[in-house]
């Protein structure tokens, strides 16, 4: 499942502390831009000038036990009717920079993507091809009138994707192992837009030159062209989100993926295969684990 559940470099200060709710979501990670104020057009940007001023905004976890809750309603509502209201804020250099939910808009493009994942009969148990039916005309009539429409955010469930990490340096992870449930551990890298987009051509360049096409390349330039969206002062948060709480600590506080990930491309670089090979194997052996509790799920 992609969106919120169906549906080093500059540090950025969150303008309040994300609220703990009673239900934990253990499962998603994220990929989010910050857009400075300046890249929304008005009424938009005072819009979220007001909102950025609120001191009781949800938090990921909100977001994410909202969307399971309209799951639960018989039919279930896949994705939400109204487009949220909400988003992320962080203050970078002085900068007050916004990364809107969408739920909506990602709640359709999670179902696209669940329809790939599951078989059909498992599909139709989860959502009659009714309730898929009308989602889709749905959207199509939304496109129509936001044909530029894209999301601020993506998400991978019991993952990061390897070609998140190549957005990432080592020197920008941050790592809190949390203090209590009012603080619960964070692992994330925050990264100008700049260097992202500058980080996915070389990575690219690299692969292209030790190999003509895999999943990896597909993946990355995906990213890459979902990237080129948003305003070049924008910042580019990687966030393990929900999976710090089933994830040991040890483990967390050992994972360096983003090093792992840059090693092997710069070996790719130096022609080096038998190096790339034991930077991918150090970085499969890691994620094996958690691969294992999506399987226990």
């Amino acid at each position: 499942m992609g969106s919120a559940g169906f549906h080093g470099g500059p540090r950025g200060r969150e303008q309040a502390s994300p609220k703990v709710t009673s239900v934990i979501v253990p499962y998603a990670t994220y990929l989010r831009v910050y857009e400075p104020l300046a890249a929304f057009p008005e009424p938009e940007r005072s819009q979220w000038a007001r909102y950025a001023r609120r001191t009781d905004r949800p938090s990921y976890q909100d977001e994410h036990r909202r969307a399971l809750a309209d799951l639960a309603p018989t039919p279930p509502v896949p994705v939400p009717v109204h487009e949220s209201d909400d988003a992320f804020v962080l203050e970078v250099d002085g900068v007050v920079c916004v990364c809107p939910w969408r739920t909506r808009l990602r709640g359709w493009l999670a179902l696209d993507e669940l329809s790939e994942e599951l078989p059909p009969p498992v599909m139709d148990a989860v959502l009659p091809p009714v309730l898929r039916r009308q989602a889709a005309q749905d959207y199509e009539r939304w496109l129509t009138i936001n044909p530029d429409a894209r999301p601020w955010i993506r998400t991978a469930t019991w993952q990061v994707p390897i070609n998140w990490f190549v957005l990432v340096s080592d020197e920008e992870r941050e790592y809190d192992k949390g203090a209590s449930v009012d603080s619960p551990p964070v692992l994330r890298y925050r990264t100008p837009m700049v260097q992202a987009r500058r980080r996915v051509a070389r990575g690219l360049r690299a692969l292209r030159e030790a190999m003509n096409e895999g999943p990896l390349i597909d993946g990355l330039m995906d990213v890459g062209r979902w990237l080129e969206e948003f305003h070049p002062r924008s910042l580019v948060e990687l966030d393990y989100g929900g999976l710090v709480h089933v994830v040991p600590a040890g483990t967390l506080e050992d994972d360096h993926s983003a090093a792992d990930v840059a090693e092997g491309i710069a070996a790719l670089r130096r022609g080096d295969g038998a190096g790339a090979g034991e930077a991918y194997a150090r970085l499969v052996e890691r994620w094996r684990s958690v691969r294992n509790l999506r399987s226990a799920n």
